[in-house]
């Protein structure tokens, strides 16, 4: 049995652009506006599982009362840590490590920012996630409220893509996306 899993990442943040990470800032009114929008006459679903981050976590919660649908908090969604580079923007980025920047955005899981979770590792966190939430709610349509990493991880696998094109999947402030998971966690994209 599948799960119809429907992925939303949060809309725009009050710290602006840049590597999020596990920064925990809130959004704007545009990016609440964002993730509103997003989820007009979508659905309908049978449960809310959001990233615990505020970004995430309070549309989460607003949603889940106004759609009356249980709402569940799960860490291993959350977005990848980027260590050093936390906060930073690619542009600020390229003034104080350009070579690490390189080497991370031409395979992000062979380059690990200084201080930051290894992208394999992150993988198998959200891919855990994925699984647990498969285990819990086949048959079910879930949206899991997340990150635009979390997002392009779970796209390009379903996307079938090399590892090196991860950071290649767009997925923009308030974008959704629906995947089928199946047995063993196999993801397919669309309905």
């Amino acid at each position: 049995m599948t799960l119809r899993l429907d992925l939303l990442r949060h809309g725009e943040t009050e710290l602006g652009g840049g590597l999020r990470g596990s920064l925990d800032d809130a959004l704007t009114a545009r990016g609440w506006a964002q993730m509103r929008a997003a989820v007009v006459e979508q659905g309908p679903w049978d449960r809310l599982i959001s990233s615990p981050l505020q970004r995430c976590a309070l549309f989460a919660q607003e949603l889940g009362a106004q759609l009356d649908l249980p709402v569940s908090l799960e860490p291993d969604v959350q977005e990848l840590h980027f260590g050093a580079w936390e906060g930073q923007s690619a542009a600020a980025l390229m003034e104080t490590d350009a070579e690490g920047l390189g080497l991370f955005w031409a395979d992000p899981y062979a380059f690990t920012p200084p201080q930051g979770e290894p992208v394999s590792e992150f993988s198998e966190r959200v891919l855990g996630a994925v699984s647990r939430l498969h285990q819990a709610y086949a048959g079910q349509r879930v949206l899991l409220i997340s990150h635009g990493g979390v997002m392009r991880l779970l796209l390009a696998r379903a996307r079938g893509l090399p590892r090196e094109q991860l950071l290649n999947v767009e997925v923009g402030h308030g974008a959704l996306f629906s995947l089928q998971v199946g047995a063993d966690s196999v993801l397919k994209e669309g309905t």
